[in-house]
């Protein structure tokens, strides 16, 4: 699924899943990697941070190191049956990240630390929501959003319903 499918919400002919632990698992990670990235302003570990959320915004949330690790190392060992979630929020929330990585990269090049701290501190915000209660900001936008797209279609729709003659 191509980022601009997600952005433009439109509904791919098959469907894919992800197991839903695995986010939040990406999220558990990405909050540690974001507070640290704080605390230290390490360029090297903005770099990996800064690949991870491109990676996620590009090819998906199952391209993420941490969905490999998850997939490889953690899921396996679990019990039960995953429970299983549309790719498109997750994706989504991904997008919405690499955008904050970008802006925190550029505020980091251009010697910005205030917006450097909002920006960090917004994708670690974010990402801490995930991991400590299961609420996907992104997600979550990506619902709203696509609720509000289906409201405005339907009421174009209606709109061209009538049948005026122009006059």
């Amino acid at each position: 699924m191509s980022v601009l499918s997600v952005l433009k919400f439109e509904k791919s002919d098959s469907q894919q899943f992800l197991d839903a632990r695995g986010p939040r698992f990406g999220a558990a990670i990405t909050t540690a990697l974001l507070a640290l990235l704080l605390i230290t302003e390490s360029w090297v570990l903005l770099i990996f941070i800064f690949t991870a959320f491109a990676l996620g915004a590009l090819l998906g949330p199952k391209a993420t190191p941490y969905a490999i690790i998850f997939s490889k190392l953690i899921k396996p060992r679990l019990k039960g049956q995953a429970p299983l979630e549309d790719v498109r929020p997750p994706h989504f929330a991904q997008v919405v990240g690499f955008i904050f990585v970008i802006l925190a990269s550029t505020a980091y090049l251009l010697d910005i630390p205030a917006l450097f701290t909002i920006a960090v501190g917004g994708a670690l915000a974010a990402a801490f929501l995930n991991a400590a209660f299961n609420y996907c900001l992104g997600c979550e936008l990506y619902l709203l959003l696509a609720r509000f797209r289906s409201w405005i279609s339907r009421s174009k729709s209606l709109e061209n319903s009538y049948y005026l003659p122009s006059l």
